[in-house]
């Protein structure tokens, strides 16, 4: 962000504007909090979001889904890299904008929320469809987590959807046609998406919402929450 960035855009840190009272990686503040930060970096009522990543779609969508899951409706994001945005003729800047602080009304969505309480009943029955981002290896249970002392493999019942299928090589959105290929049985029912930590997971949220379905909800605490806890169960191929 500091070497060049799209004029006017502030740089949104997911392991800032996060919860402050747990261990667990960039986990969704309350309103109050996510209200306090956000109008400090000029975002307020009314106003139209745009995410972007540098280098493809990745903490985008987890920035989209926090908003989307803070009542936040006119949310977007930008389909492609910041190379995309110079290669049409966008312009950067280095500077920062001078942020004015604004008044942003934050009302939580518990719909697009799920917490480890609620996975432990949604995994003992295939009504709600669990959608994991990870690699297939660390679902599987065949390559170790990055994380050190997790366990891999996948909550019970749990379907692998890597991020990866997702997007094209550059990091792109696939268009929907291809999407609709692979996120096709998921457009007319309730779904929940999970990963490592809350970020990929948002990337498939964000994939079904182009397809029409704008209520895949994320389980926030993911495989570092589940996998930390013997009490749940954990499943290997």
């Amino acid at each position: 962000y500091a070497r060049g960035h799209i004029p006017g855009a502030v740089y949104f840190d997911i392991d800032k504007i996060c919860a402050p009272d747990t261990d667990l990686p960039h986990m969704l503040p309350d309103a109050v909090m996510f209200s306090s930060r956000v109008r400090k970096l000029g975002l307020g009522d009314g106003h139209r979001i745009v995410v972007y990543d540098a280098n493809g779609i990745f903490a985008a969508a987890r920035v989209w889904w926090m908003f989307r899951a803070m009542g936040v409706k006119d949310v977007y994001v930008l389909n492609g890299t910041l190379a995309d945005w110079e290669a049409v003729g966008g312009e950067l800047e280095d500077l920062p904008p001078r942020a004015i602080e604004r008044h942003f009304t934050a009302r939580k969505r518990a719909d697009l929320v799920r917490d480890k309480a609620q996975m432990q009943d949604i995994c003992t029955n295939a009504d709600t469809p669990v959608l994991d981002a990870r690699a297939p290896g660390r679902f599987d249970g065949t390559e170790p987590e990055p994380r050190e002392g997790l366990k891999s493999g996948h909550i019970p019942n749990s379907i692998n959807v890597p991020a990866s299928t997702l997007l094209t090589p550059e990091g792109a959105m696939l268009p929907a046609e291809k999407l609709r290929l692979l996120l096709g049985d998921y457009l007319d029912r309730p779904v929940v998406t999970t990963c490592g930590s809350g970020v990929s997971a948002a990337i498939i949220s964000l994939a079904l919402a182009r397809l029409g379905n704008w209520d895949a909800a994320v389980y926030d605490g993911s495989w570092c929450e589940w996998a930390a806890d013997p009490n749940c169960a954990i499943e290997t191929k």
